[in-house]
């Protein structure tokens, strides 16, 4: 066997179903080995799409890594940014690195550099394999070191010659894949001091966050939520862990709640600027922390109490405890008033919701959007300030998934988010809400889409701007001092005809779903280019007022 052969044996061992990448002689061996085995190569236009490809297949099979394959110098460099915004969204993933002949290292090869220390920072595990009969253990070792604890990525980089050389098949061992995620609860004493402070408080909230989606934790999550009322609110990829529509999932109120908040239990959450720092907790408020690595609890704020290990297990463990103890709080007369709250929340945004207005109001967008969205549906958000508005309006498909780039903002992740998700999905519809701004960043992998045959959809928010750095420009500065932020009404929709799909071009709110309906049923990849309103200065619900 030759080393492509070795490493694609290797992923198949792991369950790995298929690979992104941008074609290199540096790592071709891989593409044969994959060919024997079954596994599949997408190969896209831009190798930041392929790590992004890698991320999204990771975030919708909890147990699997998803990978990508780049080739060496410019290939390895443009995957850099896909691969910090998995670092930062603890997405498992194994990204293979080119390198040129082992025989000539540090000579000066062709597209030779030093990816290792490049990568080292952006990593859980970074190595290069200098031996060809060693390449499985080493796939294997990424992989683990990528699924355990706090998911994140894996680099392995292989010289050319190493990867392109044969050995006898009885020189090869093929490890098996080990799953060595977290599965314990916390030590039970910490768990009973939990319940303790928990039941004492009399407006409690639960914050669900990423590490709640990588513990599988949704289904302990609604078990804890419904036997005491709590309300709860979700950060990051712990959108979804609970239905929108269930009666403790709230979404409006997180600011009030937080502020009122005697204990906060963050299943996930971590202190980071979307929660302050820490800073939007009250200073006299209890903290019970869940995260799978220690090193997380009391980051930024001191907790009171920290329970490490799977989240899932660990709310488990706390409701057992209450039951068992014949104590199990009700908080439904404050969830009520929570509600009340968001009633009235929602109400007032009912006028900009259904707006006749012309350019088409933001919020209208997102209303027609909101419509159109299924329970089977992958939706994905791909920009500044429509998909802020997006997320307050659309909710989260209960059986499919709502995915966005993280807290690193990565945009132009939805092309290769969608592919991803249409590749492990194939029954299901894939819906990207785009800015205008991240459409340019990826929007060429609508013809990896068409290569493919992916009947994605995507749907333009598009303002002529990069709109959430307009209106904190205009109103800091000045009207007359914008610079770098203005874009044109670009036809975007021809650039997705001229590619092979199907476009369609929206500039009246009463044609927005007859659009996105011929969208849907063109069985192309297809986009909905909205031409909207264009706001300089303050904005009702945007980041910067």
């Amino acid at each position: 066997m030759h080393g492509g052969q070795i490493a694609a044996k290797a992923l198949k061992a792991a369950g790995v179903e298929c690979v992104f990448t941008l074609s290199g002689g540096h790592v071709m061996a891989i593409y044969d080995g994959c060919i024997d085995e079954g596994i599949q190569v997408i190969d896209v236009r831009h190798e930041q799409a392929a790590v992004h490809a890698a991320d999204a297949w990771a975030r919708l099979n909890p147990g699997k890594v998803g990978v990508a394959i780049l080739t060496a110098g410019p290939g390895a460099t443009d995957g850099v940014t896909g691969i910090a915004n998995a670092w930062r969204a603890n997405s498992p993933i194994l990204v293979f690195g080119g390198q040129g002949p082992f025989n000539n290292l540090r000579r000066g090869s062709l597209q030779e550099m030093d990816h290792i220390s490049l990568m080292r920072p952006i990593t859980k595990w970074v190595d290069a394999c200098y031996e060809t009969r060693r390449i499985a253990e080493y796939v294997e070792q990424g992989i683990r070191y990528a699924l355990s604890g706090i998911p994140g990525p894996s680099y392995l980089e292989i010289p050319i010659d190493i990867l392109s050389a044969s050995v006898p098949d009885e020189k090869v061992f093929i490890p098996p894949f080990r799953d060595y995620r977290v599965k314990h609860a916390a030590p039970k004493a910490n768990v009973d001091k939990a319940v303790e402070l928990l039941s004492t408080a009399t407006h409690p909230i639960v914050m669900a966050g990423t590490a709640l989606k990588w513990s599988e934790g949704a289904a302990q999550l609604r078990s804890f939520v419904e036997a005491t009322n709590i309300p709860c609110f979700a950060n990051g990829m712990g959108r979804g862990m609970l239905p929108m529509d269930h009666p403790q999932f709230f979404n409006r109120t997180r600011g009030a709640a937080l502020a009122q908040a005697d204990c906060v239990l963050l299943a996930g959450t971590v202190l980071d600027f979307r929660m302050k720092f820490g800073r939007s907790i009250p200073d006299n408020a209890k903290i019970i922390q869940l995260d799978l690595d220690e090193t997380l609890i009391g980051q930024n704020r001191a907790a009171d109490i920290g329970l490490v290990g799977n989240l899932g297990a660990n709310l488990a463990a706390m409701l057992d405890t209450m039951q068992g103890t014949g104590n199990v709080p009700d908080w439904s007369d404050y969830s009520a008033q929570l509600r009340q709250k968001e009633d009235e929340l929602e109400e007032a945004l009912r006028a900009e919701l259904n707006s006749d207005e012309v350019p088409i109001d933001p919020l209208r967008l997102c209303r027609e959007i909101a419509d159109m969205i299924d329970d089977e549906m992958i939706v994905i958000g791909d920009g500044g300030d429509i998909v802020a508005q997006a997320s307050k309006v659309v909710k989260v498909p209960k059986n499919g998934a709502w995915m966005d780039p993280g807290p690193l903002g990565t945009l132009g992740v939805g092309m290769p988010f969608a592919l991803a998700a249409q590749l492990a999905n194939p029954d299901r519809r894939v819906v990207i809400i785009y800015g205008d701004g991240s459409f340019g960043l990826n929007g060429f992998e609508f013809d990896t889409a068409v290569r493919f045959n992916l009947p994605i959809v995507g749907i333009v928010g598009n303002d002529g701007a990069w709109g959430q750095m307009l209106r904190p420009q205009s109103t800091t500065y000045g009207n007359e001092r914008i610079i770098a932020t203005k874009l044109n009404f670009t036809r975007y929709d021809k650039v997705v005809e001229a590619l092979g799909g199907h476009g369609e071009h929206v500039t009246e709110p009463d044609q927005i779903r007859p659009a996105i309906e011929r969208a849907l049923a063109s069985g192309k990849p297809a986009l909905v280019n909205v031409e909207m309103r264009q706001d300089i200065g303050a904005m009702k619900g945007s980041t910067y007022v």
